[in-house]
C-alpha cells in the first residue's frame, strides 16, 4: 500500500501545475514531488517552485539524497552557508566577544558593500565573518596559513571553489593583488572600515583628513560610501 501522500488518486487539485521556465518563459509541467524539470523547449533545468526543500538546502549529503542539485538549490545552499558560518564563527572564539564583535561589525558592512557592488555574499561574507581567524599568529608573522578557515568551511560543506576564493580573500586582503576581483576588493573595504572605526576612537581626525583618508583607502565606491556613512555619520 502506498502512502496517501504519494498516491496520485488521493492528490488534490493543483498538486500537477504549470509554471513558466525562467529562462525562456516557456510553460513546464511539474508535479508536486518533483524535485526539478527540465524545461522541453530551452534545456534549462530548474527547482520546483513549490518544494520546501528544507534541510536539503545545507546538507552536505543532499545530492545522494537528490542526485545532482539544480541552479536554484545550490544558490539557496550558498545564502545560507552565510548564517551557519556567523554561528561557527562564534563556536570556534567561544568567549572572545571582542572578536566575535569585529567580526559581526566586518561582516555588516560587506554585506552592505557587496550588495552595492553586486559581489557574491556567500564568498564576501564567508570571508568577513572568518577573516580574523585566517590571521597569521604574532610568532609566526609571516605564515599566512588559514587553516581554521577551512576547516569550518570544509565541515559546513561548502563548495571547493568557494574555500578556495575565501582562503585568498583572507590570505592577502591587507594587500589586495592588481586587478583583485570585486569580492576581493569589498571584504578589504569592509575590514578597512572596522580598522579606521577603531582607530578614530582613540585617535580622532579632523573632518577634511578624514575624508581624503577615506578617498585615498579604499577600493569601491560603495566602500567610500559607506566608510562615511559610518565614520562621518553627523556629515
Amino acid at each position: 500500500m502506498k502512502c496517501p501522500g504519494q498516491d496520485m488518486q488521493y492528490w488534490k487539485p493543483g498538486a500537477i501545475f504549470e509554471t513558466e521556465c525562467p529562462q525562456c518563459g516557456r510553460p513546464v509541467e511539474f508535479f508536486k514531488d518533483d524535485t526539478a524539470r527540465k524545461c522541453g523547449a530551452c534545456g534549462h533545468r530548474f527547482v520546483n517552485p513549490q518544494m520546501d526543500f528544507g534541510c536539503a538546502a545545507y546538507c552536505p549529503y543532499a545530492e545522494q539524497c537528490l542526485g545532482t542539485l539544480p541552479e536554484g538549490l545550490t544558490a539557496q545552499r550558498e545564502a545560507l552557508l552565510k548564517d551557519r558560518v556567523a554561528i561557527e564563527v562564534k563556536r570556534w572564539l567561544k568567549t572572545d566577544f571582542k572578536r566575535i564583535g569585529r567580526a559581526g561589525r566586518v561582516a555588516r558592512y560587506a554585506e552592505r558593500i557587496g550588495k552595492t557592488e553586486k559581489g557574491n555574499l556567500a564568498v564576501i561574507l564567508s570571508a568577513a565573518y572568518l577573516h580574523d581567524l585566517g590571521q597569521p599568529a604574532a610568532a609566526q608573522p609571516d605564515l599566512l596559513e588559514p587553516s581554521p578557515v577551512r576547516t569550518i568551511l570544509e565541515k559546513l560543506g561548502a563548495r571547493e571553489e568557494l574555500i578556495a576564493e575565501v582562503c585568498d580573500i583572507i590570505s592577502r586582503r591587507d594587500d589586495p593583488p592588481a586587478g583583485a576581483s570585486v569580492n576581493f576588493r569589498v571584504v578589504a573595504d569592509a575590514v578597512r572600515i572596522e580598522i579606521l572605526e577603531e582607530e578614530l576612537k582613540s585617535s580622532p581626525l579632523k573632518s577634511d583628513r578624514l575624508a581624503e583618508r577615506i578617498e585615498q583607502s579604499f577600493l569601491t565606491a560603495a566602500g567610500r560610501s559607506t566608510a562615511r556613512d559610518v565614520l562621518e555619520p553627523s556629515r
